[in-house]
C-alpha cells in the first residue's frame, strides 16, 4: 500500500495524541459553524422541515454505533484512512475499487458545493459592509484560486489553528443557543424541533442530506492511529467523543435557530436570511459586533473546509495512481513539496468547470449548487459507510483469535448496516425534496445516482484489473496484517505534544 502525504494538521512524531487532542483534531475537521451557518438555515428553507434538531440527535447515535465496529477493525487495516482499504480487507479488492470510485464522486461533490456556500457568503458581507456588489461566482473564483494555488503547494492549516477556529466557532454557538432560549420567539421556548413527530413529514430527504453532509469529518480519527498514545483505544474513545459532541452541538444549535425565530416561520425565515440567518440572531440579541464576528468565522470556516476537503481528494487521487488504479501519473508527488501535485490539479479543474457551470446556467449557489451537490455527497457518504460496517462484518467472520468482543465485530456493525441502509433508502426515495420547484425532473433521478453509478463502474474497474493487470490487482487495499502495539515509553500517555 502507498504511503501517503501526510495527514494535515497532526504532528507525525508517533505516541503523542491523546484522547481528548485527537477528538478536538476530529471535531474540528467537521468545521461545526459550517454545519450550523450554512447547511441548517438551507436545510430549513428547502425543505420546511422543523424536526432537523431531532435528526441531528438520530444520526449521533446511528454514527455512533457505526463508530464501534469501524474502530475495531481500524486496528488491522494497513490503511485506515481509507475507507476502501477497510472495504478491500473485508469484501474484496474489486469492492474496494467501487467504493474508492464512489469516494471520490461524492468528496468531490462535497467540496465543491462549498464553493456555492462560500460566494454566497462573501458576497453579502461585502455588500452589506463595503457596498461592492459582484456576483456569488466572482467571490466563489478567488477562494477557487486560493485553494488550488495552496493545494499545489501542499499547504495546509495547522493543528493548532484548526484547534484554535474551533474553540471561536463553539463560542459563538454557544452564544447562539443562550440568545435563542432567552429570547425566544412568542416569549416561549418551544421544543417542536425536538419532537420526533416532526421529522417524517415533508422534507425528510433534505434534512437527511443535508444532515448527513454535515458530519462528515468526524470519521477521520482512524488516520491517526500512529500517532495515538494507546492505538486500541484512544482512537475509539476520541471517535465517540468527536461524534457526541459535534451531534449535540448541531442538534441544539438547529433547535436554537426555531426557538430563535418561532417553529412557524423558520422555513420562510431561512430562506430569505440563507446563511445570514445565525449571524441575524445574534446582532439582534447580542449587538451587530457579535452578528459580524459570526459572519467572519463562517467565511473562515467555509475557506479551512474547502482547503481540507481539497487536499483530501487530491490524497484519494494519489492513492489509486499510486496502486495503478487510476493513471500512474496522478501518483506522482512535487519533487519539493511532496504534494500529490496531479491530484491536486485534477480536483481544481474538476472544481473549475462545475462552478463555472453553474453560474452559466445562472443557477442559485445555496439552494441549487450546495444543496444539490451536498445531496450527491451525502448519499456517496452513507453507500460507504454502509459497505464499511459490512466489510468489518465480513472481516471478523472466521477469525476466531481476536482482541475484540462480540458487540465490536459483529452486532454494531450489524446494526450499523441495517441503520444506514434505511437512512439511504429514505434519502434516495425522498431525494426530490431537495430540489427547487420547477427544477428538470431528470435531475430527481441523475443526481442521488451519480455516485452509485460510479460505485458500479468502479467495480468493473476491479473486475478488469483482477483478470487483465493481477499485479496491481493484489496490491489494492495493502492486504490484512494483524495490528502490532506501539511502544509506550514511560508517562508517555499524560503528554501531549504542542503542535509542530
Amino acid at each position: 500500500m502507498p504511503t501517503e502525504p501526510p495527514v494535515p494538521g497532526i504532528p507525525l512524531r508517533p505516541g503523542r495524541i491523546g484522547t481528548g487532542r485527537l477528538a478536538l483534531f476530529v471535531a474540528a475537521t467537521a468545521a461545526p459553524l459550517t454545519a450550523v451557518g450554512g447547511a441548517i438555515p438551507i436545510m430549513y428553507a428547502v425543505s420546511g422541515n422543523v424536526g432537523a434538531a431531532f435528526c441531528f440527535l438520530m444520526l449521533t447515535i446511528l454514527l455512533g454505533v457505526f463508530a464501534v465496529g469501524y474502530a475495531a477493525m481500524g486496528r488491522y487495516v494497513p490503511n485506515p484512512g481509507s475507507v476502501h482499504s477497510y472495504i478491500a480487507n473485508g469484501l474484496g479488492r474489486a469492492g474496494a475499487v467501487g467504493a474508492a470510485f464512489a469516494a471520490l464522486v461524492a468528496y468531490n461533490a462535497l467540496q465543491i458545493s462549498l464553493y456555492g456556500l462560500i460566494g454566497a457568503i462573501v458576497g453579502e458581507f461585502v455588500g452589506d459592509e463595503i457596498s461592492i456588489e459582484l456576483d456569488w461566482w466572482i467571490w466563489a473564483l478567488l477562494a477557487w484560486a486560493v485553494v488550488g494555488l495552496l493545494g499545489v503547494l501542499q499547504v495546509d492549516l495547522s493543528g493548532t489553528v484548526l484547534v484554535g477556529l474551533l474553540f471561536l466557532e463553539l463560542l459563538v454557538l454557544t452564544a447562539l443557543v443562550a440568545l435563542a432560549l432567552d429570547n425566544p420567539a412568542g416569549g416561549r421556548v418551544d421544543a417542536a424541533g425536538l419532537d420526533p413527530a416532526n421529522l417524517p413529514v415533508a422534507g425528510l430527504g433534505a434534512v437527511l442530506a443535508l444532515a448527513t453532509a454535515a458530519f462528515v469529518g468526524v470519521e477521520s480519527g482512524p488516520v491517526h492511529r500512529t500517532q495515538v498514545t494507546d492505538p486500541g483505544r484512544t482512537v475509539a474513545r476520541a471517535g465517540y467523543l468527536a461524534i457526541a459532541g459535534t451531534g449535540v452541538c448541531y442538534a441544539l444549535c438547529a433547535w436554537a435557530l426555531t426557538v430563535a425565530t418561532g417553529p412557524e416561520n423558520t422555513a420562510t425565515v431561512a430562506a430569505v436570511a440563507g446563511p445570514q440567518l445565525v449571524a441575524d440572531v445574534l446582532a439582534r440579541h447580542g449587538g451587530a459586533a457579535l452578528g459580524v464576528a459570526a459572519q467572519v468565522l463562517l467565511g473562515t470556516a467555509v475557506l479551512a473546509a474547502l482547503l481540507a476537503g481539497h487536499n483530501s481528494v487530491a490524497r484519494q487521487f494519489y492513492a489509486l495512481g499510486f496502486e495503478r488504479v487510476l493513471p500512474a501519473a496522478l501518483g506522482r508527488v512535487g519533487v519539493r513539496t511532496g504534494a500529490p501535485v496531479a491530484g491536486s490539479l485534477v480536483q481544481t479543474g474538476l472544481a473549475l468547470a462545475v462552478l463555472l457551470g453553474f453560474a452559466a446556467a445562472g443557477r442559485d449557489p445555496l439552494t441549487d449548487m450546495f444543496a444539490w451537490l451536498s445531496g450527491v455527497g451525502a448519499v456517496g457518504v452513507l453507500v460507504l459507510l454502509t459497505l464499511t460496517s459490512v466489510a468489518v462484518v465480513g472481516f471478523f467472520n472466521g477469525r476466531t483469535v481476536t482482541a475484540e468482543s462480540r458487540w465490536q465485530r459483529l452486532i454494531a456493525p450489524t446494526l450499523a448496516t441495517m441503520g444506514l441502509s434505511v437512512v439511504l433508502v429514505v434519502l434516495l426515495a425522498d431525494f426530490g425534496t431537495l430540489l427547487a420547484p420547477g427544477t428538470p425532473t431528470y435531475l430527481r433521478a441523475l443526481l442521488p445516482a451519480l455516485p452509485v453509478l460510479a460505485a458500479l463502474l468502479g467495480l468493473l474497474r476491479g473486475v478488469a484489473l483482477r483478470s487483465l493487470r493481477p499485479g496491481v490487482y493484489a496490491r489494492i487495499g495493502g492486504g490484512t496484517r494483524e495490528p502490532v502495539p506501539t511502544p509506550q515509553p514511560a508517562g508517555a500517555a499524560d503528554r501531549v505534544e504542542a503542535q509542530a
